[in-house]
């Protein structure tokens, strides 16, 4: 392959996930009408330091609050502000509850967010600058409450979302990614707005590793750190489920929390939310994963519920769950020194496949690695896994630790040491745990 074919293989991956958009905004802005009010969406120009010439589009509900909160709502690569506005239900939840929306809007001829370039990346040039100027300009000008600013936004949005909240979490209280990565994780170094690497789920960090990336863009910072929300499907052929975890490691880990949820729930058909750090509403972070749905995640409702993480009152759901978690951190007496075991556990199933979690608890003294092996009874694989290294023969299967998660105290059980999705019907066979 000639180093002239990779620009256009790039070039030609973005214009197919523009393309795919491009096609859901169609059909999604026909399904959800306008707001029946007199209010528009309205260009803002000269609205402060703009390095990388985006364009700023405002929703200001008629019945807008004295000090409302301030909403950005990010499109996807090939979108623009009128899409993300006419394709999405935010427009219209702004009518309902009082709150402002800004619409930043791409005009590179990619439409796709800069969330590669260190200017980006550090708040000091490109896109992230000229966000941040819309919402200085927003806050002067309709009296936000600064207690509550959140960002939004679906593939390339939600990674800006991610950078948004990593180089200014003193301003956002939280925010939604849909279909997103980690802030860095498509960081480059050649000017490509492409990182094949993190799109396809290959970068794998310690929750502390993320952590210090958003630590580290903010020296002297100490918080309080944004909540974040994050949804993705685990068909997902555009940036991979991998990165639905290492969004919950590098958010967890910021907002000081561990990687064991507190509290877990089907929603909705398909849908596994887990919570983290609480076990409300508004806990430090909520992960959505919809089994069987690629990377489109623009459904009704969706909107709602992240309004709901967010605070602002929709009444979709309790803020105070009364069931606790479902997978809890357990801790088991006795068991051989120098030894482990492991259990799978089926989270979810759905027509064409399932999703398990992998426990590992350590015997009478600590390990400090694992190696689980088993045998498939009728024919299952697994087709993607996260926080192991997988690999398989026939109906054997061999998984090792990744380092960060290989370390279990005596006695105890790292809970959803790692997980995958599987492919025939959900099984959980006996596994064979031997220690490192």
């Amino acid at each position: 392959m000639s180093a002239s074919t990779l620009p256009r293989m790039r070039r030609g991956l973005i214009t197919a996930v523009a393309a795919v958009f491009v096609a859901a905004a169609a059909l999604i802005a026909v399904m959800i009408p306008k707001p029946a009010s007199a209010a528009s969406l309205t260009q803002i120009t000269n609205f402060g330091d703009n390095p990388s010439n985006i364009e700023m589009y405002l929703y200001v509900p008629d019945n807008v609050d004295p000090e409302p909160a301030m909403v950005l709502g990010i499109h996807w690569c090939g979108g623009d502000a009128n899409a993300f506005y006419t394709g999405t239900e935010w427009a219209r939840l702004a009518d309902q509850y009082g709150f402002v929306v800004v619409y930043p809007s791409v005009t590179r001829s990619s439409k796709c967010w800069d969330v590669a370039s260190a200017a980006s990346l550090s708040g000091t040039g490109s896109d992230s600058v000229g966000i941040k100027s819309m919402m200085d300009w927003t806050i002067n000008e309709y009296n936000v409450d600064t207690g509550r600013i959140f960002s939004t936004g679906i593939s390339s949005g939600a990674m800006m979302t991610n950078v948004m909240l990593g180089v200014y979490p003193e301003v956002f209280e939280a925010g939604a990614a849909f279909s997103g990565v980690p802030y860095t994780c498509f960081r480059t170094d050649n000017g490509s707005e492409w990182n094949s690497q993190c799109s396809q789920g290959q970068i794998n960090r310690t929750p502390q590793q993320w952590g210090d990336e958003v630590r580290t863009a903010n020296p002297g910072y100490s918080g309080p750190w944004p909540r974040m929300q994050t949804w993705h499907g685990t068909n997902d052929d555009v940036l991979f489920y991998q990165n639905f975890q290492e969004q919950i490691d590098q958010w967890t880990n910021v907002n000081g929390t561990d990687q064991t949820p507190d509290f877990s729930d089907t929603p909705q058909t398909n849908w596994n939310r887990t919570r983290y750090g609480g076990t409300g509403a508004q806990a430090q972070v909520e992960a959505i994963s919809l089994q069987g749905v690629g990377h489109n995640l623009m459904a009704n409702g969706m909107a709602a519920k992240a309004l709901e993480f967010f605070g602002i009152d929709t009444d979709v759901d309790p803020t105070s769950p009364t069931t606790g978690p479902t997978d809890p951190t357990t801790t088991p007496t006795g068991g051989p020194a120098n030894a482990c075991s492991a259990v799978i556990k089926v989270v979810s199933t759905w027509n064409s496949g399932w999703q398990a979690n992998v426990d590992v608890t350590a015997g009478a003294a600590a390990i400090t690695g694992w190696t689980l092996k088993w045998t498939w009874p009728s024919g299952q694989t697994i087709s993607s896994s996260w926080n192991a290294g997988v690999t398989s023969s026939g109906s054997s299967v061999t998984a090792e630790d990744v380092g960060w998660n290989g370390s279990v105290a005596a006695g105890q059980t790292r809970t959803s040491s790692w997980g995958f999705i599987g492919t025939g019907a959900a099984a959980t066979p006996a596994v064979t745990c031997t220690p490192a």
